[in-house]
């Protein structure tokens, strides 16, 4: 269920003619709320309708599976069409995919697996069922990229220019696989009862948190953050595709800063971060993504050097 309030105040008369208050529900509202329309308001509260979109005898349809699928079609389909305008074979990329793919999702998985190893520990028959959910884009980042290198060399082209053709479908992948945790209801934040707001049944709530009903929407939070990182990235690869300004791998570099700012933030609102000590791994790896990001951008820019590269 998606339940959205949104009142804007434009008048008494439209109050009047509205009434003492305003009952809507939207898209999959089975319950509602009532608000006075004396005080302006801008809500929004999500409740996922479940994980699942159908089921047939033991076959279950589930929404993180689709947006994951969903993510990489769309994203293999841009990045052919941004090959193609930097006279790269679009077929490469597509044979790009396979291996971005094989070397991500298990990464992904094993990068997940291993920083929640006390729970899979007691149950190993669990680590292969990633459709369930539960897998780190860090890890997938780290995986995918030595596919990729792998691929480059072999093929021999540069895996900076590469990085800089996947990098905005990256992101828009990110923005789409994103809405898989809230169909699962995981990855959300800390209590709140700000007018945006995302309800956890029961029993998906942290032990500590077990009589607070609203989160906060992390998933949201992250999702528009990739969007405009995606938006800035295609303005980037357009405006060179034109005016060829930037030096190569500078896109991928100008990613992995402006991801990793607005993974930082969201992670520190999260309940669920994976662990090193008392460490959020995640925004440990997001700090070294601005470093490294940073780092290169100098290099490209302030020493006016080429990146290291595989061929």
């Amino acid at each position: 269920m998606l339940t959205e309030f949104i009142h804007f105040p434009v008048g008494q008369n439209l109050f009047s003619t509205l009434g003492s208050y305003l009952d809507l529900t939207n898209v999959f509202g089975l319950s509602s709320e009532r608000y006075n329309l004396g005080q302006p308001f801008i809500a929004f509260q999500f409740t996922s309708p479940g994980e699942e979109i159908f089921k047939l005898g033991s076959f279950r349809l589930k929404w993180y599976g689709v947006l994951i699928a969903t993510a990489v079609l769309i994203g293999v389909n841009l990045s052919m069409r941004l090959a193609k305008s930097r006279n790269i074979d679009p077929e490469a990329i597509a044979d790009l995919a396979i291996w971005l793919v094989l070397g991500a999702i298990p990464a992904a998985r094993l990068y997940y697996v291993a920083f929640e190893w006390q729970n899979y520990s007691q149950h190993p028959e669990q680590i292969i069922k990633i459709w369930e959910g539960g897998i780190a884009i860090h890890g997938a980042i780290i995986g995918g990229s030595i596919a990729a290198m792998i691929f480059a060399k072999l093929k021999q082209i540069s895996f900076w220019q590469l990085a800089d053709i996947v990098a905005p479908s990256l992101a828009l992948g990110q923005a789409i696989g994103r809405w898989g945790n809230f169909f699962n209801s995981e990855a959300f934040g800390r209590p709140t009862d700000l007018p945006w707001k995302l309800y956890i049944p029961k029993d998906r709530r942290p032990f500590e948190y077990l009589n607070f009903d609203y989160f906060h929407p992390t998933f949201l939070y992250e999702s528009l953050w990739n969007l405009l990182v995606f938006t800035v990235l295609m303005w980037l690869f357009i405006d060179d595709t034109r005016y060829h300004r930037l030096r190569t791998g500078s896109i991928f570099l100008v990613y992995s800063i402006a991801y990793s700012v607005g993974r930082f933030g969201v992670e520190g609102l999260r309940t669920d971060s994976l662990m090193f000590g008392s460490l959020r791994m995640a925004q440990v790896i997001s700090l070294v993504g601005i470093a490294l990001g940073s780092i290169g951008l100098l290099w490209l820019y302030i020493r006016r050097r080429s990146l290291p590269d595989v061929v």
